[in-house]
């Protein structure tokens, strides 16, 4: 015979531990696992399409006619957002550094994006992402080890739609995207940080983004594409 209050104890235990499973599984995610070279080029190739598909699209009219005063670009092919009570969001993806004086593009910098959030968020959301640098903080800011958007710098979302004017003042200025619609993708308070196995993996050794950008101790072939579609749109 059941005693009065023992199914809303269960129901309670259950819940409490539905909580530390989910937070479980948040904590494995966010410890990333060894990369290898070819996961790596994957990343590099999908950011190019993701880039493609920005350049290709009329929405983005602002991005297009601005993308020539952009310092950088971070791209990430995949941003994941979604959960149940305890929702998180996250991608990893590239950094690529212009040349203020010659115009080429640098090597792939891999980094991760994430955020968690609380709160009832039931299903879950698949976005691509662009963000464009546009100052000397917000490059100084990405050679940290990690550091979060909104607090050591600025970012805003970008201006969208066909003819979109406005004045978009920031270090760093997004633009996401969801099977080709626009996503109002909130990344204020999101930590970027450095994705050192990719790196490795990428480029055969330990190296750090300092290295592969202002001194370019490393290369790679597989970002060609990428380097030579960046210079022929962003002029």
């Amino acid at each position: 015979m059941k005693r009065k209050g023992q199914s809303k104890t269960s129901v309670s235990a259950i819940f409490f531990l539905s909580i530390l499973v989910i937070g479980s599984l948040f904590i494995c995610v966010s410890r990333v696992p060894a990369a290898d070279a070819e996961d790596a080029q994957g990343i590099v190739d999908n950011a190019y399409a993701t880039f493609t598909n920005f350049m290709s699209d009329q929405n983005y009219t602002w991005l297009h006619e601005n993308l020539k005063d952009a310092r950088a670009l971070l791209i990430y092919p995949q941003i994941i957002k979604g959960g149940f009570i305890i929702g998180g969001s996250g991608g990893t993806g590239v950094l690529l550094v212009k040349d203020e004086k010659t115009g080429e593009w640098s090597q792939p910098v891999f980094y991760t994006i994430g955020a968690m959030s609380i709160g009832l968020q039931i299903g879950g959301e698949v976005a691509e992402m662009l963000v464009m640098v546009m100052s000397d903080k917000g490059i100084d800011s990405l050679y940290a080890s990690s550091f979060k958007l909104g607090g050591e710098a600025s970012i805003v979302v970008g201006p969208v739609g066909s003819g979109a004017k406005q004045n978009a003042m920031a270090d760093f200025i997004s633009f996401a995207k969801s099977t080709g619609a626009y996503v109002g993708l909130n990344l204020e308070g999101s930590v970027v940080a450095v994705r050192d196995s990719f790196n490795e993996a990428y480029y055969g050794k330990e190296v750090r983004p300092v290295q592969i950008v202002v001194e370019k101790q490393v290369s790679n072939n597989g970002s060609a594409q990428i380097r030579e579609g960046l210079r022929n749109k962003a002029k």
